[in-house]
């Protein structure tokens, strides 16, 4: 018998907000172009807050420092099998890459007010996207040395 091993999906997400307009990626996906925040899966041996910097700049080439962790969120996508455990990050700009080539299926990177974000749920890859920004304008914060990281 082969029996099915289940896991979550671990992913990390960077919410960055500066001037009052987030940091989002308009990225083709499956059911057209949707917007996401800078986000991503955790690779082997990749601490969070690492995965979260280089996801940040993978897809939007900017460089992000994380200051606090926004929350945890568990959700089990609709119609597919897969649970994705999201670790979402309140990060600052630190620099920026001008002309850097963006992840493949990236369109581009967008700066958007909170307002925009909420007008435009219906093309939002996950509900997570909006959850993390009222999350962060909420007030949420954790300390980053909630997670511990072994080498």
């Amino acid at each position: 018998m082969n029996a099915r091993i289940w896991k979550p999906n671990v992913t990390v997400a960077a919410v960055v907000e500066r001037d009052g307009r987030f940091l989002l990626v308009e990225e083709e996906t499956d059911q057209g172009l949707r917007f996401n925040q800078p986000a991503g899966h955790l690779d082997e041996g990749e601490s969070l807050v690492n995965a979260c910097i280089r996801e940040a700049l993978e897809e939007t080439a900017h460089h992000v420092r994380p200051t606090a962790l926004v929350g945890v969120y568990q959700w089990p996508r609709p119609a597919r099998d897969i649970t994705y455990l999201r670790f979402a990050f309140a990060c600052e700009v630190t620099g920026e890459e001008i002309g850097r080539a963006l992840d493949t299926g990236i369109v581009a990177a967008r700066w958007l007010t909170v307002d925009d974000v909420r007008a435009t749920r219906e093309r939002h890859r996950s509900p997570l996207i909006l959850q993390c920004i009222e999350d962060y304008l909420a007030g949420r914060r954790f300390p980053l040395d909630l997670i511990r990281h072994y080498d």
